[in-house]
């Protein structure tokens, strides 16, 4: 494991992760100017990068080559990003602040919008195919595993799942499939992808970052649903409060704020104990479990 403490190491890899995303975007003077520029716009400078310190943190546990990892970062870091575009679109969401500045429609247009998380899927998908230092048959499985994360048995069905929901009295196994789906999915994959940068992984090794993500997947969203409830827009930096007021079911609306509060703490215990057979070396990606329980934004 790296020496650096986990503060600096997540500072060393955002950094480099922004670097990665400015060389793998198309250039703003590059035509189309007004597409290339609301990408970048969106893309760059800022964001959590929560899923790309997730690849790192699997592949350093692989020995994966950085050159490979930085793809693999800021393939699904795209992905992420053209998720939130889509989502805040008056079609979808509809709101009007992302990462503390305005939504891509709304700082240039809805038709700008549509074709820069268009854009952003199949920049991904560049990015990856064209990781020269993971053997090619690796390299596929890589690709589908994406492909299908970030699909209608991913990402996507779980927000369809969402948005067919708002005003719907769900169960809590309903709400957690959903958002298996919708947020647990991405997860996992940057797990996944950053653990096959560096090798192909035996099958107790890949049920083991399986219940470490799907842990790590739940717990995020209901952290979510928790500062969605309780932090201002300002921390936040997109609008709070917005899922009671569009009366979308949620874990503090199901389980309430103590119930909600305690499950995170619960599933943060999960995800450190499934990376057991890891030893020490998994000690970032327990750093990272702390990190999505206990953020404040």
């Amino acid at each position: 494991m790296s020496a650096l403490a986990f503060a600096d190491w997540t500072r060393q890899v955002q950094h480099d992760i922004e670097g990665a995303l400015d060389a793998f975007l198309p250039a703003a003077t590059q035509v189309p100017h007004k597409l290339h520029e609301a990408m970048r716009y969106t893309t760059l400078g800022g964001g959590k990068r929560v899923r790309p310190l997730l690849a790192y943190a699997a592949g350093a546990l692989f020995d994966a080559d950085p050159a490979a990892l930085a793809r693999v970062a800021s393939a699904v870091e795209m992905i992420h990003v053209y998720s939130l575009v889509h989502d805040d679109m008056p079609c979808m969401d509809d709101d009007a602040l992302r990462r503390g500045k305005p939504t891509v429609h709304v700082a240039y247009d809805e038709a700008t919008a549509l074709l820069v998380g268009d854009t952003l899927q199949a920049q991904a998908f560049t990015v990856l195919a064209e990781c020269a230092t993971v053997p090619p048959a690796r390299l596929l499985t890589m690709v589908r595993l994406l492909a299908q994360a970030a699909g209608s048995n991913g990402m996507c069905g779980g927000q369809a799942i969402d948005l067919d929901s708002v005003g719907l009295a769900l169960t809590r196994d309903e709400l957690e499939r959903m958002h298996q789906l919708k947020t647990g999915a991405m997860l996992r994959v940057s797990v996944l992808l950053g653990a096959l940068a560096g090798r192909d992984l035996t099958p107790l090794e890949v049920e083991a970052l399986n219940a470490y993500s799907a842990a790590i997947g739940l717990a995020f969203q209901v952290v979510d649903d928790v500062l969605d409830a309780t932090a201002d827009s300002a921390t936040l930096g997109k609008t709070a409060g917005k899922d009671a007021a569009d009366n979308k079911p949620t874990y503090v609306s199901i389980l309430g704020l103590a119930r909600s509060r305690d499950l995170a703490e619960q599933l943060r215990r999960d995800a450190h104990d499934a990376l057991a057979p890891f030893g020490e070396q998994a000690q970032r990606l327990r750093e990272l479990a702390d990190l999505i329980v206990q953020r404040k934004a």
